[in-house]
């Protein structure tokens, strides 16, 4: 079973097929790097973190939404996201607002605060590092440390947090700096799309697990794929 988020993701990612198989048609497969054809290396490096940032978007939207659906109560939210609902409800210039959580008022409030989260990141136009994703996911659903769940074998949490803060890195070096940012090369656009692929699979099975042990119901239908 697989989300939305991940199958856009999917599709998405043909777009970085695409250039990987121009490149290698372009500059065949031996050995060696390539001074040629930056400027397509350059285009994978931003199409891939714009996909990585907009996948964890669309999954937070979905989480949200099969919350609403299928949680039998608000006890049933992680502690950390009930805290902020009441501290936000809790504000003294509006004594009344705490009275939306009635007769399942709180669903309401979940999808209408997800949409204030998703503005307030645009806004600050946030880059989707380790850090501002684990913000994105605390603020949204609660969970403290998304982050946490990427490891897997010869990869620790740290470790691949690390190394998607580099990709960003460079991304930003691109689309700031322009021809001035160092060479990248094939090798590194073919190990960050592969790292962006394990993040996306290790953040959907985190969320899965949450939402699963949350409302008992396994998300992410079959005919989310179709």
């Amino acid at each position: 079973m697989t989300s939305r988020a991940e199958a856009s993701f999917v599709k998405n990612c043909e777009d970085i097929d695409e250039l990987l198989k121009i490149h290698t048609d372009i500059t065949g497969e031996a050995p060696g790097r390539r001074r040629e054809l930056g400027a397509l290396r350059k285009s994978a490096i931003v199409l891939l973190t714009a996909f990585w940032e907009a996948f964890c978007e669309d999954l937070a939207a979905e989480a949200v939404q099969h919350v609403v659906a299928h949680a039998p109560n608000a006890e049933v939210l992680p502690v950390e996201l009930r805290k902020q609902i009441a501290k936000e409800l809790t504000d003294p210039k509006n004594n009344l607002a705490i009275w939306k959580l009635a007769d399942g008022g709180w669903r309401s409030v979940l999808v209408n605060r997800l949409k204030s989260v998703q503005e307030q990141r645009n806004r600050k136009l946030n880059t989707p590092t380790a850090q501002n994703i684990n913000d994105f996911f605390r603020d949204a659903l609660g969970i403290e440390k998304i982050s946490e769940s990427w490891h897997w074998t010869k990869m620790d949490a740290q470790r691949a947090a690390e190394k998607l803060d580099e990709y960003i890195t460079i991304r930003h070096e691109v689309a700031h700096r322009g021809r001035s940012v160092d060479r990248i090369w094939k090798y590194d656009v073919n190990e960050y799309y592969n790292h962006a692929w394990r993040l996306v699979e290790q953040t959907a099975a985190e969320i899965t697990r949450v939402l699963t042990d949350a409302t008992g119901v396994t998300p992410w239908p079959d005919e989310a794929t179709e």
